[in-house]
């Protein structure tokens, strides 16, 4: 796979919840977890299971953080 995007995160699959359209993938980076919400259509074209190896791919203009 090759991607013009730099933020490529190599982790596995350890949870998916599937809704009506979307399905939120939680993938473990080594400790952290990172969670998407994609379509349905792309869990089962991507094949994604639980344990399985996966990457999260991150492509934004902006990081918010915020305090109270």
């Amino acid at each position: 796979m090759r991607l013009s995007a730099r933020n490529v995160i190599a982790g596995t699959v350890v949870e998916i919840v599937t809704g009506t359209v979307t399905s939120h993938v939680r993938l473990d980076i080594g400790g952290a977890v990172i969670t998407s919400s994609i379509t349905n259509e792309a869990v089962a074209e991507l094949g994604l299971k639980v344990g399985e190896k996966a990457y999260a791919v991150v492509k934004a203009s902006d990081v918010m953080i915020g305090k109270d």
